[in-house]
């Protein structure tokens, strides 16, 4: 049969759990959906008006369709079809990892240890989490091997537990060693092949002289790029997020670049007046992240003159600055839920950890918050608190944002 032809006339109906290629004659009733969808396939003339459909179902009805046919998991499973579905659903962030939890935004704070997850490919010393990038993960080596001093690095989807084994980089055990970052650049509209951008030292001396190197998924292999940067000390690589094109690092005194992978160029990135101020001080908080194509920062500084705001810049399409997108009462979280922040002399403690934009943009964005090991979600708009909380094990946890994605490599 043609398999661009959209007759299920030849479809063979399987109850959910049914193996590929089983016949059975019983269809239980939560089938509904399947005979539905099928009716309404066998009467389609083409695949587009099909998948028009099939791209606004949730990932989990995608993947128990799956199993009704062969034909089926072969449309599913089309790498046209899962970047189509995952343009429609792009950026629509699911939850958290962090602390060997996953912590879902939706499914009434329902908390599920990950670490299982995690077992996708043996690695004696463990799998980490190092970046989340738009519904897939980089991995690494939890522990460098004691033996040789490196560590592999993985591609793994969650949603799909499709993964990737990245070779080492140009360079051998050697180069594999001086590693300073790898970094995870994927978009479905703009960065359709997955890439990896890694800063190595070349030679720790007076000046730091380091390399970059990229891989890209549609090759297969590494190719040293044609900038190179020294600098007088090693460089903050805090963040790595990637933003229209290019791969962005939370600024600080000891780097203030951003990496466009088109041109392989490092470029300024601006900073803020909060920020300089804050750098002044022995001590602040930062964070950089992006949510449905706009790239956040906050800034704050704990000392004896601390804020009781909290601001969050969005960055201009044309990196041009920073600007006040929301601002944040820290005074009125702290005496709503007293146990969730500490104050001291020297400010508030707390971090940021996630800003997450609605579909709409009057509606929907929040900012997540951890404080004191637990963390609230906090509406923008209408300046509520939500009520679920999660104590986490470690005060210390990087946190990895979830979304789901179809994609295949």
């Amino acid at each position: 049969m043609n398999r661009g032809s959209l007759s299920l006339y030849s479809y063979t109906l399987l109850p959910i759990g049914s193996p590929i290629g089983r016949k059975s004659s019983r269809i239980s009733c939560t089938n509904l959906g399947y005979i539905i969808l099928c009716f309404l396939a066998s009467a389609l003339s083409c695949n587009d008006l099909l998948t028009e459909i099939l791209i606004r179902l949730p990932v989990k009805s995608v993947l128990c369709l799956k199993s009704v046919s062969k034909n089926w998991l072969w449309l599913l499973t089309h790498k046209d079809f899962t970047n189509r579905y995952d343009k429609y659903n792009l950026s629509e962030s699911a939850g958290l990892f962090g602390s060997n939890l996953y912590i879902s935004y939706n499914g009434g704070g329902r908390r599920t240890l990950y670490s299982r997850m995690l077992k996708f490919c043996v690695d004696r010393h463990g799998i980490r989490i190092a970046q989340s990038c738009n519904g897939l993960l980089l991995c690494c080596s939890d522990h460098c091997n004691n033996d040789r001093g490196v560590r592999k690095y993985y591609v793994f989807n969650p949603t799909t537990k499709q993964f990737a084994v990245i070779p080492s980089v140009l360079g051998g055990d050697e180069a594999r060693k001086s590693i300073w970052f790898m970094g995870l650049a994927y978009h479905p509209r703009n960065c359709v092949h997955y890439k990896l951008v890694c800063i190595r030292i070349l030679e720790p001396r007076a000046e730091y002289l380091f390399q970059i190197q990229i891989y890209s998924s549609e090759t297969r292999m590494w190719k040293i790029s044609v900038e190179s940067f020294s600098a007088n000390r090693p460089f903050s690589c805090r963040g790595g997020v990637y933003w229209n094109g290019a791969i962005y690092w939370a600024p600080s005194k000891r780097n203030q670049m951003y990496f466009k992978l088109d041109v392989e160029q490092l470029q300024t990135l601006p900073s803020t007046e909060e920020l300089m101020m804050a750098e002044q001080h022995e001590y602040c908080e930062v964070y950089l992240g992006e949510s449905r194509g706009h790239l956040h920062l906050t800034v704050y500084r704990t000392c004896p003159n601390y804020s009781s705001s909290l601001n969050v810049y969005e960055m201009l399409s044309d990196h041009s600055g920073w600007f006040v997108k929301y601002q944040i009462q820290l005074d009125g979280i702290a005496s709503a839920l007293p146990k969730f922040m500490d104050k001291r002399w020297h400010g508030y403690v707390f971090g940021v950890i996630d800003v997450v934009r609605g579909e709409e943009e009057e509606e929907g964005a929040f900012v997540v918050l951890m404080g004191n090991r637990q963390i609230v979600i906090y509406n923008v708009h209408d300046n509520s608190f939500n009520s679920r909380m999660y104590r986490t094990t470690n005060c210390s946890t990087n946190f990895h944002r979830h979304i789901e994605s179809l994609t295949s490599f």
